[in-house]
C-alpha cells in the first residue's frame, strides 16, 4: 500500500484561502512568511488533525496543496 502524505508547494500558493476555509479539520491556515511571488502562503497549523481527506488539493486553483501518494 501506498504512503500518502500532505505536501504545500509554498511558490505556487497565492493565499486566496480555499484550502483554509474548505477543510473539515480546520488543518490549515495562512501563514506569516512570504513567498517569492509575495504572498503570505499556507501552512498547516494543525498537522496533527489532518485526515489526508485531499478536499484541500481539489478546491486550490493553483495546485499548491494537496495529498501525494509516495
Amino acid at each position: 500500500m501506498a504512503d500518502k502524505h500532505h505536501v504545500i508547494d509554498a511558490r505556487r500558493c497565492k493565499a486566496c484561502g480555499l484550502c483554509v476555509d474548505n477543510c473539515p479539520k480546520e488543518v490549515l491556515a495562512i501563514g506569516k512568511e512570504i513567498n517569492g511571488q509575495g504572498y503570505n502562503y499556507v501552512v498547516q497549523a494543525n498537522p496533527e488533525n489532518c485526515v489526508l481527506c485531499d478536499i484541500c488539493g481539489i478546491v486550490c486553483p493553483d495546485m499548491a496543496i494537496g495529498v501525494i501518494k509516495a
